[in-house]
């Protein structure tokens, strides 16, 4: 009896991740009370920020927040954060939540309208080269303008759409019948190739829109959530926001957009994958099916869901209130003008938004012990110590490899702090402050893509639904990642060097 139900626990902790894994973790929760109280605090901090990136990066064997919460709880049983802090952190990043839980599951509700306008392109647009330019460049667009997340969530919608089309078909099923297409039993031989080569072809797409959302976040006052804390602490308008930033950020989008281009041509580091025949052929007969049998209520449908799209745009853009109250007021208009009504129906919109909101929610308690063991304390002394162009330079290095390990809005929010205590204390003068505040929000936007740690639309996209479906792993992110975060930081420095 007592074999059995050893066993079971086993079996059951951490469900079917593998047993190295398990005994991973284990290790973690056994050996971090032991650096705590025998090495110190900061120590363990760092060992802690090491362990959570860990189980991110093996998100594809296990989704991180088991694990991932297990850590961040015994952070706070350990002494390293209080559950105080946990909340304050987590309250002062409520919009983002309310954004994940709101505007998530709004894009769902438009999710027909999207394929459709998407499918258009995709089968309109022949040029490989040209179709992850688009995916890049709307993405900057758009996200300039919205928000990061938003923008991600839309291309993942799509992706998603797209992914299900083909898999349906490529498992022999007709356009009209139900299907899971989370595992590939049922896949035909025959299809197994193409639907590899498809998954490649979204893997590019949804890099490139990945990227373009942090090219076009970083060069307006509401692109990002730091960006707005920055404007605050600078008294900074819009236009204003745009200008200061423009030496730096035009740059980079003009290089993030060359290397867009490059890396479809050469087909380096994952990149170059084509639409196949036959996989375009599928598509075109979706949308062809789609077409003829799209009666009056389902057109109807669609018209609303484009109007809501526009409203989105729109209040978006004008700031008419916060992000996720927008997004719960499409979820509103669109269910209440399109005749959902079942709550199951309602409910499935959360499904995909609401298990990364809680892996937010432990993120941020990871985000109070590195506050409160003052883990970039040294970084930030060390760094006020210089002064000139170098002082900048080294503000935009640090920001960006902090927002690397860590989430940016957490670090720019570190420094903008710390700078604005130096320029009250007559420490720096108002042109060195804003030249710092320049140097702190395109070092937390521009090398961040590095690794889904960084952005929380990079995470959002890593742990999504979709990323094991186009087997879209850590460690290849960071791979496709690699040239992008080579380019854009590397001129993103000397323009803050040369140009600021």
């Amino acid at each position: 009896m007592r074999d059995t139900l050893g066993k079971a626990f086993i079996e059951n902790f951490l469900g079917g991740s593998p047993d190295w894994y398990k005994v991973t973790i284990l290790g973690f929760l056994v050996i971090n009370p032991f650096v705590a109280v025998y090495i110190g605090g900061f120590e363990a901090g760092w060992l802690l920020i090491a362990e959570f990136i860990f189980t991110l990066t093996m998100a594809l064997k296990c989704y991180p927040l088991p694990a991932g919460g297990l850590l961040a709880i015994e952070a706070v049983v350990i002494g390293l954060t209080t559950p105080e802090a946990v909340y304050a952190e987590t309250l002062h990043n409520f919009p983002v939540i309310m954004l994940l839980m709101f505007m998530v599951a709004g894009i769902y509700f438009l999710k027909e309208m999207l394929l459709f306008t998407f499918t258009k392109i995709l089968l309109g647009v022949r040029s490989k080269v040209l179709l992850s330019l688009l995916f890049c460049s709307v993405a900057a667009l758009l996200s300039a303008f919205l928000d990061a997340l938003t923008v991600t969530a839309v291309i993942i919608t799509v992706a998603e759409g797209f992914y299900g089309v083909y898999h349906k078909v490529a498992s022999g099923k007709g356009l009209d019948t139900s299907h899971d297409y989370s595992g590939d039993d049922e896949v035909y031989e025959l299809h197994r190739e193409d639907l590899d080569r498809f998954r490649a072809f979204l893997r590019n797409l949804m890099m490139h829109g990945a990227i373009g959302t942090a090219l076009g976040g970083v060069t307006t006052l509401v692109g990002e959530p730091q960006n707005l804390l920055i404007a605050k602490e600078a008294g900074w308008e819009f236009g204003e926001f745009f200008m200061v930033m423009a030496p730096v950020t035009m740059p980079v989008l003009i290089v993030g957009l060359i290397t867009c281009v490059l890396l479809e041509l050469t087909g380096w580091f994952g990149y170059g994958a084509r639409l196949g025949p036959d996989v375009r052929a599928v598509l075109r007969d979706y949308d062809r099916h789609e077409s003829e049998r799209r009666t009056a209520r389902q057109k109807v449908v669609m018209l609303v869901q484009a109007i809501c799209g526009v409203l989105l745009v729109l209040a978006l853009g004008f700031h008419l209130a916060e992000v996720g109250v927008i997004g719960l007021a499409i979820i509103v208009i669109a269910t209440a003008f399109n005749g959902v009504t079942e709550e199951h129906r309602i409910g499935h919109a959360f499904e995909e938004a609401l298990p990364f909101t809680a892996l937010l929610v432990v993120f941020f308690a990871i985000v109070a012990v590195i506050h409160d063991q003052g883990l970039f304390t040294p970084v930030t002394d060390y760094v006020l110590a210089l002064e000139g162009n170098t002082r900048t330079s080294m503000f935009y290095i640090a920001n960006g490899v902090l927002s690397m390990m860590s989430d940016n809005v957490f670090v720019a929010t570190v420094y903008i702090s710390e700078v604005k205590d130096a320029l009250l204390a007559g420490e720096l003068t108002v042109a060195e402050f804003n030249l710092l505040a320049v140097a702190i929000n395109t070092g937390t936007n521009i090398p961040s893509v590095a690794t889904p740690n960084g952005q929380a639309a990079f995470l959002f996209l890593l742990t999504s639904a979709l990323a094991p479906l186009i087997r879209l792993s850590y460690g290849r992110m960071v791979m496709m990642a690699f040239p992008y975060t080579i380019t854009m930081s590397i001129t993103g420095l000397l323009a803050v060097y040369y140009l600021l």
